[in-house]
This record gives structure tokens, sequence and C-alpha cells, in this order.
């Protein structure tokens, strides 16, 4: 018998208004992409909204999708396409494939269409079915023009293990100027489970970080592992992919990191460098999730770019 409908279903989330909430933040010494001064200055209209923050918008969602195995082994892997700014309206959708039970697609858009990000998402092992970060990490060519990375190698490790727990009102430095509390007062999507208040009352018995903070639980230390490259530059995240092992991660828990190159790229207007980072409760030692970050670092913010690339024969 024929099926009545041969498209696949997919669905999608309210219209929200994401915050922005890194216009303090700072990087070695400096003003971030997310202040307004620096963001125009480098051709932008605004500061933009930091990518993972709207990983939070598909939890509804893939929850739907998968229920509590995506809070223990998800994972999100999205290319960053285009810049949103505070005020404007983001949508979330994710598709599914009967086929494919483990794996969907997702995507968000602005109200007027324009997209924000693409990008893949499972629970478990999914079959093997290679992600977005882990598709365009495949088809990267190598990197032959770096200037501003070029100190930099595939393979290369964190100099240090890096210790880090998130409270809910621990200041997480520089790099991410507010706290999980400041963040669930303007989280687009609530959850009781990520609550001071009714946290305990999760599956796990504990209140859980929500995936966004995930990466500003990793992105906190990042400066002691000793892999971004010369100074001063303005960096953006261009795609990320989190993947949980053996989660939920939990608030105030203490963790340990491991950062490793991946990969180093390059584009007319950037050049990037991709981590993996490991997570390991600390202690145990288990590992319990990973990510690999797309940090790509604009050429024009770095102010000897022209005089170093014509130095080494780049131009």
């Amino acid at each position: 018998m024929s099926q009545a409908f041969t498209e696949s279903p997919f669905l999608c989330g309210h219209l929200r208004q994401p915050r922005q909430m890194l216009a303090d933040q700072r990087y070695d010494g400096h003003k971030s992409i997310h202040d307004d001064a620096m963001a125009e200055g480098l051709g932008l209209r605004a500061g933009p909204i930091e990518g993972p923050t709207h990983f939070s918008q598909f939890d509804p969602l893939l929850y739907k999708v998968f229920g509590q195995a995506w809070f223990e082994t998800g994972c999100i892997s999205a290319h960053y396409q285009n810049m949103v700014v505070e005020g404007e309206e983001v949508r979330a959708f994710v598709e599914s494939t009967p086929s494919q039970p483990r794996f969907v697609r997702i995507w968000a858009e602005k109200r007027d269409g324009t997209p924000v990000l693409t990008g893949s998402a499972s629970v478990g092992d999914a079959n093997g079915l290679p992600h977005e970060i882990q598709q365009r990490i495949a088809k990267l060519r190598p990197a032959t023009g770096l200037v501003i990375n070029r100190d930099l190698k595939v393979g290369q490790r964190g100099a240090a293990v890096e210790k880090i727990r998130m409270g809910f009102d621990d200041h997480m430095g520089d790099h991410y100027p507010f706290t999980l509390a400041d963040k669930l007062k303007v989280i687009t999507e609530p959850c009781a489970w990520y609550s001071r208040e009714t946290g305990s009352q999760s599956p796990w018995g504990r209140p859980i970080i929500p995936m966004e903070m995930i990466s500003v639980l990793l992105g906190a230390t990042s400066a002691e592992a000793g892999l971004s490259g010369r100074k001063p530059a303005v960096g953006l995240f261009a795609g990320q992919e989190i993947r949980l092992l053996k989660g939920p991660l939990f608030v105030d828990q203490a963790y340990e990191l491991e950062r490793e190159i991946i990969a180093l790229s390059e584009s007319a207007r950037t050049e990037s460098v991709w981590i993996r980072t490991r997570v390991f409760e600390a202690g145990s030692r288990e590992a319990v999730a990973e990510m690999i970050l797309n940090g790509a670092v604009m050429k024009a913010s770095y102010p000897a770019y022209e005089e170093e690339a014509r130095a080494l024969g780049l131009s």
C-alpha cells in the first residue's frame, strides 16, 4: 500500500527575540565583535548575538523528537550563516526522516526568511551519519596562506588540563560577563530542569546546564589552552558542534577540559582554527561531552595583516 504523504515531517518553534549578553565581552584586553562599536568598525550593523544562543530554541523541538535521550546523548551541529542582532526574531525548524529515527536536519531563520544557521542533530550514534561540522571539516582544503594563525599546527594540544564548574551565580570571566542565573532570566526557552528552584525534579535529581550554556562552560577557560593566533585580532564563531556522551552536564559539577586543534582553514575574509574540546568529569575522568568549534578570526581586525602577508610572500 502506498503512503498517503511522502514528504518528511518537520517541526517549527515560535518566533523568539534572543538577548544579547556579550556587549561587555573582552578578549586579550579588548572588546569583542559583540560590542556595537567594534562590530560597526568591521562593517557590521551592530554587535551580533552569539551563535549558540540559538541552540536553546531547538531544545523543546528535539526533546519532542528524541525524548529524555536528547539531554543524555544529544548532538547538535551547526554552521552559522547570518548574524542576528538584538530585536530580530528567529524561529527554529527540525526535519525528521522516518528511515533515520536518531538523526534530523535543523535550521533557523529570521522572520523574513533570512537563514541564521543550518545543521543537524541526533541522539546516540545515529548509525554513523555525518553531522554538519564533520562534513565541513572533511571538505576543507589545506591552509597555505595563514598569517594570524601561522604558528598553530593541526594536532597541537592545549597547554594544560583546564578545571571548570558552573554554579548559578558564578561569573565566568571576561569571555562571558554574566552568570547562569542571569541567562536563565532571559533564555528563550525556560525549562524546569534548568532552574535553581525546580532543577531537583529533573530525571537526574539535579539542575542541568542548558545546551547553549555548555558553550559558555567550555569557552570560559579557553585562553588557558594557548591555542589562539597572533594578536590583537577579533574573532567570531563560524560553526559549532556540541555532543553529549554521558549527559546531561550538571550545575555546580566539577569538570576537566582538554583541547586539540583538529583543522586549520582560511577564507577570503577569515582564518579559522577548529578545536575539539573534550569534557571529563573531575575525579573519575569519565568522558561526558565534547565540542568542536570553528573559531574564525577576521583578517581586517589584525593591524599587521597586510604587512606580514607581504613579508611571508602571500600577497
